[in-house]
């Protein structure tokens, strides 16, 4: 069985482990290349400037330009930045992401006067437009989004300076980036066996998995001393971040920076403090588990670092990456062979880069790249990694289906329904692996995961949002952010979802400096409706078979952003207007918690 866990540097990495960068350039110089290319294609698109009114022919013209450009810079952008995370530390890749940081604001900016000319056009004329050029029919939903919003769309002259500003609105994370990525190191720590464990971004999580307390212990507070160092530091970013966030909004005349992030995507801010109101409402089936957890490990005081750890001992085993794919493979067969193929496509085409190695981005993503997705791993031989893996490979065939079914202008699918198939991907594998299982321990390990797929998603997300929340607000009323204030609210927040049966580690306070989340505009709450969303699904395709699997697949992954995410969602089966799915998600997760308790009798 493999044992493979990492390598110390990216030359060290095997081809076969890593992603196929080189389908998207074969070269460094082919790049460069397109970034001149890109640089002589701003003219062509100011050329348009004041004309899109003219004819419908113009406007057409125009729409297929941009459709170039986004289908361009798709490639461009891809490989510059997945070069990048490959080694953070690599100067050269660094710059080429700063290139195009500097090339999208560039085209931003160049871009800048459509959605005011497009508003500028009469409703008779553009119904008109419609009737004489049917191709533009194609361009509806765009084009209707954008007069959706015509009240916080300004004159082009001021919307070329917000364009312009996106370069210092992009500082704040890529400074926290390179802080939290680069710069950072932490002290390894010790088993009982006289063992170095390192440290890092990638272990941290599975450390806190370990059966030694000790080691837990020693994880959690090496981790934090760290970031202590940086705390105020860190706060100065986060306060940077909410305060662009707050002027963008401002400016564009919206009531706050929650609203002008989910507005967006087309979502009323009610579903956000919904799924608030629904978690706190349910807070005391969070405590229950906590009590379980306490009482499961057998420790007199449960401790912040003793919430990863399993409850169920001596069930866990290694699971090699190739053991990993097969139960992928037979988990999702549910869907179909058509998306076991494209699945086996992917494994088998280097979509994936899977190991650690020094200086790679921690965590894991997936780009819906056009010519194919590309998913960033840093796998561990663990049913964690396992679950992440299917996660991202849920991500990468929704992006796939939608660049496969729906025009340029549709194809990218809004961040609201971004974690519902990803999560989806992760309940069908749970099912699957409980059905699979035989043995009463191993059952009782499995719910055990189940379990913190929730905590960590939907509570611990939920908590996430209202500490984002509570950010923003702070800016809104012209009040400070430091550290003091941020330890101070993510403090009250820790006792509020956890309770009093768990101790209140000074260290945790700071858990919010390590959260690269918090610079992603109020993106978090969207894994905890994701989830809530997921599970009513994938109730839906193992209750219901086919009808449920081609709603899910026709209706939902091959979408894009055709309609508003919430519509998307209800063509699929699950309304998300209402706090249903949110509770019958925690429903679920009382169930559970009851049942772990009756195995572990």
């Amino acid at each position: 069985m493999s044992t493979i866990t990492g390598y110390e540097k990216r030359s060290d990495v095997p081809k076969e482990y890593t992603w196929a960068v080189e389908d998207l350039y074969t070269s460094d110089d082919a790049w460069k290349e397109d970034l001149e290319n890109i640089k002589n294609l701003i003219p062509k698109i100011e050329s348009y400037q004041g004309k899109l009114g003219e004819s419908a022919q113009t406007l057409l013209a125009f729409l297929k330009l941009q459709d170039e450009v986004s289908i361009l810079l798709d490639r461009f952008a891809n490989y510059s930045m997945r070069k990048a995370d490959e080694d953070t530390k690599n100067t050269t890749y660094q710059g080429f992401k700063d290139q195009t940081t500097g090339i999208y604001v560039a085209i931003s900016s160049a871009f800048s006067f459509a959605e005011p000319e497009i508003l500028a056009i009469p409703d008779a004329t553009l119904d008109d437009f419609y009737r004489t050029e049917t191709n533009l029919n194609v361009y509806k939903r765009y084009i209707n989004d954008i007069r959706r919003k015509k009240a916080h769309i300004l004159s082009n002259a001021e919307e070329r300076i917000l364009a312009a500003a996106g370069d210092l609105a992009q500082a704040p994370d890529d400074i926290y980036g390179l802080l939290n990525n680069a710069d950072m190191t932490f002290e390894s720590v010790t088993d009982v066996e006289g063992n170095r464990l390192a440290v890092t971004h990638a272990s941290f999580i599975p450390l806190l998995h370990n059966y030694d307390r000790g080691v837990r212990k020693d994880a959690f507070e090496s981790l934090y001393k760290t970031y202590a160092q940086h705390r105020n530091t860190s706060a100065a970013l986060l306060s940077a971040q909410m305060k662009q966030l707050n002027f963008f909004a401002k400016m564009r005349k919206y009531d706050s920076p929650l609203e002008a992030a989910l507005d967006n995507n087309n979502v009323n801010p009610q579903v956000y403090y919904n799924l608030i109101e629904a978690v706190h409402e349910n807070m005391d089936a969070m405590y229950q588990y906590v009590r379980l957890r306490k009482k499961l490990l057998k420790v007199d005081r449960l401790h912040m670092y003793d919430l990863y750890v399993p409850m169920v001992s001596d069930a866990e085993r290694e699971i090699s990456f190739d053991e990993t794919k097969e139960n992928i493979r037979e988990a999702l067969s549910v869907l179909g062979d058509d998306y076991v193929a494209m699945l086996d496509e992917g494994f088998n085409n280097r979509w994936i880069d899977i190991y650690e190695n020094e200086g790679k981005r921690s965590g894991a993503y997936s780009c819906g790249c056009r010519v194919h997705p590309l998913v960033l791993l840093n796998y561990k031989n663990n049913l964690d990694s396992e679950f992440t893996t299917v996660h991202e490979m849920g991500h990468a065939l929704h992006s796939y289906l939608s660049n496969k079914n729906q025009p340029v202008i549709d194809s990218d699918y809004v961040i609201f329904v971004a974690e519902v198939a990803s999560t989806c991907n992760e309940a069908l594998l749970m099912q699957y692996l409980l059905k699979k299982t035989t043995d009463k321990k191993e059952r009782a390990y499995l719910i055990n995961y189940f379990l913190e797929q929730f905590r960590t998603t939907l509570y611990r997300q939920t908590m996430f949002a209202e500490f984002e929340l509570k950010m923003s607000e702070l800016v809104q009323n012209g009040e400070s952010i430091n550290a003091d204030s941020a330890c101070k609210i993510y403090h009250d927040l820790i006792d509020l979802y956890f309770g009093s049966d768990i101790v209140h580690d000074a260290q945790i306070d700071l858990e919010w400096a390590r959260i690269p989340h918090f610079y992603y505009n109020f993106y978090v709450y969207q894994y905890a409706t994701g989830f809530s969303a997921a599970i009513a699904l994938s109730q839906k395709i193992l209750t219901e078979g086919e009808p449920a699997v081609k709603a899910y697949k026709e209706n939902f992954l091959s979408a894009g952003c055709s309609k508003d995410p919430v519509s998307i969602l209800k063509d699929a089966g699950v309304d998300m207007s209402t706090k249903k799915p949110v509770e019958e998600a925690l429903k679920l997760f009382r169930s559970l918690v009851a049942e772990l308790e009756e195995l572990m009798r």
